[in-house]
């Protein structure tokens, strides 16, 4: 196995892995970053969504070699205290119901909101069609994306 050096979080781990292993399995099962979820293997869920160089990209078919010398953001590393404004703004609407393609979810609207401060409810369905909710919460994420908008527009 090849040795190679990721930086995750903004912390460099150094690990032995193939390098045709998805990135969602480095994550998970070597650095112990779980908050990262498996949905469907086949990047039509979402639920694997993670910063890539500041791209949402889907880590289940995302190839570890793809990583390398890039800076990789998992929803652990989004902000020290779970206090970024896309988070503030899930648990003030309470948006979650099972939870477990939330990580996927808000990964995924921190970038549209980095490229776009004060997207439409079309926007933030375009850029969210990518990302499945099983329990149907999609109002409610939509209703946090304007309300984290606002939030990072008034700082």
């Amino acid at each position: 196995m090849p040795t190679i050096t990721l930086n995750v979080n903004q912390k460099n781990y150094t690990i032995d892995v193939d390098f045709e292993t998805p990135l969602l399995w480095v994550l998970r099962d070597h650095l112990n970053l779980v908050g990262t979820k498996y949905g469907c293997g086949i990047a039509s869920c979402g639920a694997c969504t993670v910063h890539l160089n500041g791209q949402a990209i889907r880590a289940c078919i995302t190839k570890v070699k793809t990583a390398i010398g890039k800076k990789i953001v998992t929803i652990e590393g989004l902000s020290a205290k779970g206090d970024h404004p896309v988070q503030q703004a899930w648990i003030e609407l309470d948006v979650a119901q099972c939870g477990y393609c939330q990580a996927g979810q808000i990964m995924s609207a921190v970038v549209l909101l980095n490229d776009n401060k004060k997207p439409t409810d079309e926007d933030i369905d375009n850029a969210m069609s990518g990302n499945i909710c099983r329990c149907g919460t999609y109002v409610r994420i939509r209703k946090a994306i304007h309300l984290a908008a606002e939030k990072i527009n008034t700082k």
